[in-house]
C-alpha cells in the first residue's frame, strides 16, 4: 500500500481529532478565536467594503443557511463565510502566526461557523473543526518558511499566505463539521488547492483587495466541501505533487517536514498571537517601543527625528515607499505604515494602547501627526534580523530637539506566548470592537456564548450576534 499523501495524512489527523478530542488548552483557545473574530466582524460593519461585501453576498441570492453579520437576513453557507472573512481580515487585527507570517483565524473561523450553522452542528463540533482547520492551514503556511533566510517564500513572491493556507484550512473545517469522513476531508483539501490564491501588492501601494482575501478563502473552503458532497474529487498529491500547489507557489523551495511532523501530539493553535493593535503586525513592536517612550515622559513636540529599526524584509511593507508611508492618505494606509504608527504609540490612544479610533482617514491626513511623521524614518536592522520571523521586533531610535538620544528595543511581539495578552485584556479588545455595533448587554450576551461554545449549538450564538445588530440599527 502505498504511503498516505499530505493531505490523506492532514484528514486522518483531523478525523481523528473529531472522534478523539482535542486538548483542553487547544479549545481554551480555539474559544478566545471566536470572540476575537466576532468582535473584528462587528468593528467592520462601518467600512465602505464592508457595505460593498454586503451588499455584493446579499445580491446572490439563495436559500438562507447561515448569518452574514451585518445582515438580518440569513444567506447561503458559502455567502456567509464570505462575508465573515470579508469582515474578520478587514481591519488587519486578526491573530498571526509566526514564522509563516499568515492570519489563520480569518479564513478558518467564518467558514466553520458557516457550515456548522448550515449543518445544525454544535459547538462542541465547531470547536474542533476550527482547531484542525487553524492546524493545517499553520502547517501548510510553514512548508512555505524558509529556515535559511528566515523568511516566508510565499511574501517573498508576493503571495498572500493567509488566503492561500487559509483556504485549505477552511475546506477541512468546512468539511470535518459537516460530518465529512477523511476521505470527504481529503478531497475537499484537494479541490480548495484549485481555489486558493492572493496577491499582496496592496500593502505596499495602495487598493482594498485585501479585504477580500480572507472572505474568498472561506467561500472557497465552504464551496469545496459541498463541492465534495456533491461528487467532485482532488487529487491526492494536491499539496505535493509535480504539479501540485508547493511547486506552484513554492517552486521547489518547500520545507514538506513540518507538515505532518508531531500532527495531534504538538498543536500549533495555542501559540498563535493575538493583535493588540490594529495595523500590520511588523508595525507593533514600534508601536511599544513609542508609547514607553512616551510613558518614559517624551513629548511628540520634542522628537527632532527619529529612525524605526525593523527586520530587513518587512521595510517593504512598512517603510517603503518611503514617501507614501510619510504621507498616508486613509486609516487604512496608516495601519501599513511604520512612520504613522510610531507617530500614534508617541501620541497615545485607545484599548490596549492604540484602537481603531487611532486609524481614521482624517488622524491620517491630521497635519501635527504628517509633520511628526515626515521626522520618522524606516530601515533594516541585523539585530532584528536574526529574530524575525519568530518576533517582529522593533528598536525605535528618537534625538530630541534638546539633543538627547534615547532608545528603546522591543524584541518580543505583545500578544505572542512569550508576552501574552490575558483573558482580561483579550475581554477588552472584545467589548471595545463589539461595543462599536452592539449595546452593553448584547455584546455580554454574546461573550458568555461564546464561552459556553461547547454546549450550545452554533446557531444559537448566532442568532444573538444578528440580534444584536438588528437591534442596534
Amino acid at each position: 500500500m502505498a504511503d498516505p499523501s499530505l493531505v490523506e495524512e492532514l484528514a486522518a489527523f483531523a478525523v481523528s481529532a473529531h472522534d478523539e478530542g482535542i486538548p483542553d488548552e487547544v479549545a481554551a483557545s480555539v474559544r478566545q478565536r471566536v470572540l476575537d473574530v466576532i468582535g473584528l466582524q462587528l468593528a467592520a460593519l462601518p467600512l465602505p467594503t464592508s457595505r460593498s461585501a454586503l451588499a455584493f453576498a446579499a445580491e446572490q441570492g439563495g436559500a438562507g443557511q447561515a448569518t452574514a453579520v451585518g445582515l438580518e437576513e440569513p444567506l447561503p453557507a458559502v455567502w456567509a463565510a464570505f462575508v465573515g472573512g470579508v469582515l474578520a481580515h478587514s481591519l488587519d487585527y486578526d491573530d498571526t502566526h509566526l514564522p509563516s507570517i499568515l492570519h489563520p483565524s480569518a479564513s478558518v473561523v467564518p467558514a466553520a461557523l458557516a457550515a456548522a450553522e448550515r449543518s445544525g452542528a454544535g459547538g462542541a463540533a465547531v470547536t474542533t473543526a476550527i482547531a484542525t482547520g487553524l492546524e493545517i492551514t499553520v502547517r501548510i503556511g510553514m512548508a512555505g518558511y524558509d529556515r535559511t533566510t528566515n523568511d516566508s517564500v510565499f511574501f517573498a513572491h508576493g503571495q498572500h499566505a493567509t488566503s492561500i493556507c487559509g483556504t485549505l484550512g477552511a475546506a477541512a473545517a468546512a468539511s470535518l463539521v459537516a460530518g465529512g469522513d477523511a476521505t470527504d476531508v481529503a478531497n475537499a483539501m484537494a479541490v480548495a488547492a484549485s481555489m486558493a490564491s492572493g496577491i499582496i501588492e496592496a500593502n505596499r501601494t495602495g487598493g482594498t483587495v485585501k479585504r477580500l482575501h480572507c472572505g474568498w478563502a472561506a467561500h472557497a473552503g465552504v464551496s469545496a466541501a459541498l463541492l465534495v458532497d456533491h461528487g467532485f474529487t482532488g487529487p491526492p498529491t494536491a499539496l505535493e505533487g509535480r504539479f501540485g500547489l508547493f511547486e506552484a507557489f513554492l517552486h521547489g523551495a518547500e520545507d514538506t517536514g513540518g507538515v505532518t511532523a508531531d500532527l495531534g501530539v504538538v498543536w500549533a493553535v495555542p501559540g498563535i498571537f493575538f493583535k493588540p493593535y490594529p495595523a500590520n503586525h511588523f508595525t507593533h513592536c514600534g508601536i511599544d517601543a513609542a508609547r514607553r517612550l512616551r510613558a518614559g515622559g517624551l513629548r511628540p513636540d520634542e522628537v527632532d527625528t527619529a529612525e524605526l529599526r525593523v527586520a530587513t524584509s518587512t521595510v517593504r511593507t512598512i517603510g517603503e515607499p518611503l514617501e507614501i508611508k510619510q504621507q498616508p492618505e486613509t486609516g487604512y494606509q496608516a495601519q501599513f505604515s511604520g512612520p504613522y504608527t510610531v507617530a500614534a504609540g508617541l501620541l497615545g490612544g485607545g484599548g490596549l494602547a492604540v484602537n481603531l479610533d487611532d486609524f481614521t482617514d482624517a488622524l491620517a491626513q491630521d497635519p501635527v501627526r504628517r509633520a511628526l511623521m515626515a521626522r520618522i524614518t524606516v530601515t533594516g536592522d541585523p539585530d532584528c534580523d536574526a529574530i524575525y520571523p519568530r518576533h517582529f521586533p522593533a528598536v525605535l531610535t528618537v534625538t530630541t530637539t534638546d539633543g538627547r538620544v534615547l532608545e528603546e528595543r522591543v524584541l518580543v511581539n505583545r500578544g505572542s506566548p512569550d508576552d501574552p495578552l490575558s483573558d482580561d485584556e483579550l475581554a477588552t479588545k472584545f467589548r471595545d470592537n463589539a461595543g462599536r455595533w452592539l449595546d452593553a448587554d448584547a455584546t455580554s450576551q454574546v461573550q458568555q456564548a461564546v464561552a459556553e461554545l461547547d454546549r450550545i449549538e452554533v446557531a444559537a450564538l448566532m442568532r444573538l450576534v444578528r440580534r444584536g445588530v438588528a437591534a442596534a440599527r
